[in-house]
């Protein structure tokens, strides 16, 4: 700032009038005097004003300081000379201003308090600096109420309304953005949904409320309709727009998979395997209908990737279906994802850099949610399924023969007990 803005009658460092040094000092070795004056001081300072009203007060006033704070006590000195009006334009960094801020305090400088208060409300901070203007506004008291309005908690309702639209926002198939940021906001509506649904004490002000829980459920249904219409669409589509048209079908997709990473901390999951085992038939019409045999092989992963989250989720008994659904969940899927494994890996045979394969991990899992369903079925549904694993062409995968021992198991067992209980029945009518 030019020395014209500084326009007390005296000047720091004028020798010709002062009539008190300050001489700061560290431990460094380092030290500085200014040469100043006892009423700019005793008016700007109460730290000075005590000082300088003591009888047996000095003309020098010395002061300790850290390596650390040195340079601040150095701006603060500077300040003091400002006119009050011009101060706070003088400030040019929030670093600065924080380590001012803290010898204001520690001098009583109000004034100066003051000017850095209302610049750091007003200006942006980085993550770093928040941390540490918030442990300063703390100590500070109602005095920093204007800094701490920027980052208390909103009430309940606000925070409610803000997490709807923004859940509404995130699932929304066709939005009122320009294409060069719709996709752009979508995933970045998303990203802050994920975070404001992360391990955080408050998270039960919004995740259990019935409204957001109402949106969360029209946004999947929005989505699920979304992504069954793409789909159906590929049928439409000639060979010289199947890139494009793929683009399209996976972001829907990965719309979904965003929804069931979010669903469970709102206790919705049930409601995403209920959708998805919905349009399961539609899906798989469609991508395995002739037209489709040697394209969208990314389709076709990710769909085994987000079934494979389902399998899991069903299998293990997070999310508890009727025996109906799971079976109708295993017989949907099983052939599919079978016939779907044994072509990539031909696939991956023939060509070295084909790009399309199941990961090892997906695929153990994928088995191992299948086993842990199947064992959770009544018998009769268990053996149908395994009849038709042991009647396909390649039994490699999914090796089911785990959930084939245990029904074995299960079924001589089951024998044993009526024989015994039969038995059991026929002594008790000869006692009688």
């Amino acid at each position: 700032m030019g020395e014209h803005a500084w326009s007390y009658s005296f000047k720091l460092g004028d020798q010709s009038t002062c009539d008190v040094i300050i001489c700061l000092r560290n431990k460094e070795g380092r030290h500085e005097a200014f040469h100043a004056h006892s009423s700019i001081l005793k008016n700007k300072s109460k730290f000075f004003a005590n000082k300088l009203s003591q009888p047996n007060s000095s003309a020098q006033i010395e002061i300790q300081c850290t390596e650390s704070d040195y340079d601040h006590y150095v701006e603060l000195v500077k300040r003091l000379y400002c006119p009050r009006d011009l101060l706070l334009d003088s400030w040019d960094s929030v670093r600065s201003v924080i380590g001012v801020l803290q010898v204001a305090v520690l001098l009583n400088c109000e004034e100066i308090t003051e000017s850095c208060i209302q610049y750091l409300e007003a200006v942006p901070w980085e993550d770093k600096e928040e941390e540490e203007i918030v442990k300063i506004a703390l100590k500070l008291g109602p005095l920093a109420m204007p800094i701490l309005a920027r980052i208390e908690p909103v009430d309940v309702n606000a925070t409610k309304k803000v997490f709807i639209s923004a859940v509404r926002f995130a699932t929304s198939t066709a939005g009122p953005c320009p294409p060069l940021f719709g996709d752009e906001l979508k995933t970045s509506a998303q990203e802050q949904i994920d975070y404001m649904l992360g391990d955080d004490e408050g998270v039960p002000l919004i995740t259990g409320d019935d409204e957001v829980k109402v949106e969360a459920r029209s946004g999947l249904s929005k989505l699920c309709s979304y992504f069954k219409s793409n789909v159906s669409s590929l049928l439409l589509e000639s060979e010289t727009t199947y890139e494009s048209a793929e683009k399209r079908v996976m972001q829907s997709l990965s719309d979904l998979e965003w929804m069931f990473n979010v669903l469970p901390k709102m206790d919705l999951m049930k409601d995403f395997v209920g959708n998805w085992v919905d349009i399961s038939d539609n899906i798989l019409v469609v991508v395995e209908d002739k037209k489709l045999d040697s394209a969208f092989w990314g389709l076709k992963v990710k769909l085994i990737e987000v079934t494979a989250k389902v399998l899991e989720a069903v299998g293990y008994g997070n999310v508890i279906l009727p025996a109906q659904c799971r079976v109708h969940l295993l017989k949907t899927w099983l052939p599919y994802i079978r016939k779907m494994k044994a072509l990539l890996d031909s696939m991956a045979d023939k060509e070295t850099e084909f790009p399309y394969k199941l990961d090892e991990d997906l695929c153990q899992s994928i088995e191992g949610a299948m086993v842990s369903l199947i064992l959770a079925l009544p018998s009769s549904d268990q053996a149908d399924i395994l009849v038709d694993w042991m009647s396909a062409e390649q039994l490699r995968y999914p090796d089911l023969s785990e959930a084939f021992e245990v029904w074995c198991y299960r079924t001589k067992s089951a024998k044993r007990r009526l024989v015994e209980g039969l038995g059991n029945v026929g002594k008790t009518t000869l006692s009688l």
